[in-house]
């Protein structure tokens, strides 16, 4: 019997588990819950990590998983390698589906860095006022340019845990995409931006200040994506849907 575990947390996750569901696939869909405003998906649903690669094996063998579709955000690294680590050890199919990086365009100016330390150390005294469009958990890594530089946030939602940036070096936006060109375009003009930091998570949701850069002339630091070990991956939903259909 074909029973799913849909690692989830993007639009695209909440697009397939619409399809699983209409489809009549038993499946359930995980995801971390760090968000408080999130789409509800039409399946049954878990929230939280499992406890490492043993708790995850222990999670797919009691509730008797058969296929794992892992995906999470191309930056939930970890979740990702312990989904890989679990289904090798039970010798479940496991398929990513991956939304293709963004490729830079004649007129982009990006500086490819491997990670956050490394984008914050990118930051120049040419770059004073900065948009870090890469949400609130590896804010830190920019707590020791406050004194050199203001920052222009951008995250999904409100909370009361307080920013590791002094409340007099940056700005809070409460926003979730998809964001639209125009309203990007004002966005860099209305703060003055001087430099972008943007994960390069691919996707359209927010690739548009990315194009708004590009019009503007600014520089991006793009935040390169981890590296993971190789594992079978699909792009859409629909995609998955085939693979699973092709695994009965």
């Amino acid at each position: 019997m074909t029973q799913v575990l849909l690692l989830g947390g993007t639009l695209d996750a909440h697009v397939l588990a619409t399809q699983l569901q209409a489809a009549g696939v038993a499946a359930t869909y995980s995801y971390a819950g760090v968000t408080r405003t999130r789409r509800t998906p039409p399946l049954p649903t878990r929230v939280g990590g499992f406890g490492g690669v043993q708790g995850l094996v222990q999670y797919l063998q009691a509730q008797r998983i058969s296929h794992v579709i892992d995906a999470t955000h191309p930056f939930a690294a970890q979740m990702s390698r312990n989904a890989i680590d679990a289904c090798a050890a039970l010798g479940i199919p496991l398929l990513a589906m991956e939304r293709p990086a963004w490729q830079a365009s004649p007129g982009d100016q990006w500086l490819h860095v491997p990670d956050m330390d490394a984008a914050a150390r990118a930051l120049t005294p040419q770059m004073p006022r900065v948009f870090l469009a890469i949400g609130r958990k590896q804010l830190a890594a920019f707590a020791p340019r406050a004194a050199d530089h203001h920052f222009v946030l951008r995250v999904i939602d409100q909370t009361d845990e307080a920013l590791p940036l002094p409340a007099t070096s940056c700005e809070l936006l409460i926003a979730r995409g998809p964001f639209a060109l125009d309203d990007e375009r004002a966005l860099l003009q209305r703060h003055a931006i001087d430099c972008i930091v943007s994960k390069n998570a691919g996707g359209a949701d927010t690739y548009a200040k990315i194009e708004a850069a590009r019009e503007r002339g600014l520089p991006v630091i793009m935040v390169d994506r981890p590296l993971l070990p190789a594992r079978l991956r699909c792009e859409m939903p629909q995609q998955a849907m085939q693979w699973l259909t092709s695994q009965r």
